[in-house]
């Protein structure tokens, strides 16, 4: 597969980023793990299957599953029943895919432990998920959108898609978020809220968090697309989680940099080109991907989104991506963390490290990548 990809310099690449991260990570080596950084790379191994049928990387991919995560009896490694944190179910979207590959029972079964530990999962009074318990008692955030709906979605719509309780539930999730974090003239959402209005950050009149994170706006961003395809035509929910995602999508536009066409890392007003503030790679992955799979969906109209996201992907490429003597690809200006254990402030977001091939803004970028590939007017 040879692809085109011209830069704004005028200079010509000839490579699939794709295929390209993919073989260098391997190279590099992953330590397989059940965390949902290594989730989000895997499933950038997913679209560089499902792009090139490379059972290279099917044979890799399956060697991270097997024994670190699903075990041959079926059960999870190392599960722990009565710790109830969202971040932990991500990695079931993983299983369930070797299991749409394979139909091996072990694979349903070890999904079905995460779907079961939804069901004993604390929520807020309103029915959300908590973040995680007991650090974050009624605590919802756009990241648990990501590490937990999506899953849920995805078992429902394979073993039970008739439940339209099921279906019920999981647009709850995405009202509640959508309803407490969302900024109605920006449509940005900040990174998350507190039902109790306890928290040291939350609102005491709505109890949602002070800022706009990019990444965690990026995590709601994708499980909207990965929920929306799942979900029953004729269900009411689905008219509502199409229209959070192109609000989103508009606001995503307007806060655009235009210089970089990335996004910044704190993207609420007045802190874009603030001092501290900076674009971030992971965020700016996601939203890339976010727009190129809208498009190629149908939920957006190509005239209006296809040269801001191609713009958006020239940047990934200029200004993240660094080529090492051994002609290894690594990712770069991935934050390290962003969590709302901290007080929230814009000081302690742009306090965080970055992180070298981080799992997370990788696993994004090929995402997006993928998504750039596959179509057929990738020249220029």
């Amino acid at each position: 597969m040879k692809l085109f990809l011209a830069f704004a310099t005028g200079a010509v690449a000839s490579r699939s980023y794709l295929t390209w991260t993919a073989d260098s990570f391997i190279k590099r080596g992953v330590k397989a793990t059940q965390g949902y950084g290594e989730a989000t790379l895997y499933s950038g191994y997913e679209a560089a299957y499902d792009l090139t049928q490379s059972e290279t990387y099917a044979e890799w991919y399956r060697g991270q599953i097997d024994g670190a995560v699903v075990l041959e009896d079926g059960t999870i490694k190392d599960w722990k029943s009565e710790f109830y944190s969202l971040d932990n179910y991500r990695i079931g979207n993983n299983i369930l895919w070797w299991y749409e590959h394979t139909q091996l029972e072990k694979y349903k079964s070890a999904a079905d432990v995460i779907r079961r530990q939804l069901d004993r999962h604390p929520r807020t009074p309103t029915g959300g998920f908590w973040h995680r318990d007991p650090n974050y008692p009624n605590q919802m955030w756009l990241d648990g959108i990501f590490m937990a709906d999506s899953f849920y979605a995805k078992w429902t719509r394979l073993f039970d898609a008739e439940n339209g309780t099921a279906w019920d539930d999981i647009v709850l999730q995405y009202d509640n978020i959508d309803a407490h974090t969302r900024n109605q003239t920006s449509q940005l959402l900040v990174h998350g809220y507190d039902e109790s209005k306890q928290a040291v950050w939350a609102d005491p009149v709505t109890g949602a968090a002070p800022l706009v994170w990019g990444r965690a706006v990026g995590w709601y961003f994708m499980s909207l697309l990965e929920v929306i395809p799942l979900f029953p035509p004729r269900h009411p929910g689905r008219e509502r989680l199409v229209k959070y995602f192109t609000t989103l999508a508009a606001g995503l536009k307007e806060a655009q940099d235009s210089d970089s066409g990335g996004w910044w890392l704190i993207m609420s007003e007045p802190y874009p080109g603030a001092p501290g503030n900076y674009i971030e790679s992971s965020a700016a992955a996601m939203f890339t991907f976010g727009w190129l799979k809208g498009i190629r969906l149908g939920l957006l109209d190509e005239s209006e989104y296809l040269e801001p996201a191609r713009k958006a992907y020239r940047g990934l490429v200029e200004k993240f991506v660094k080529v090492d003597d051994e002609d290894t690809l690594n990712w770069e200006g991935t934050v390290q963390v962003g969590s709302l254990s901290s007080n929230g402030t814009y000081e302690y977001y742009i306090s965080v490290p970055l992180v070298e091939n981080d799992h997370r803004g990788a696993g994004s970028f090929m995402l997006a990548s993928y998504e750039f590939e596959r179509r057929s007017d990738v020249e220029g």
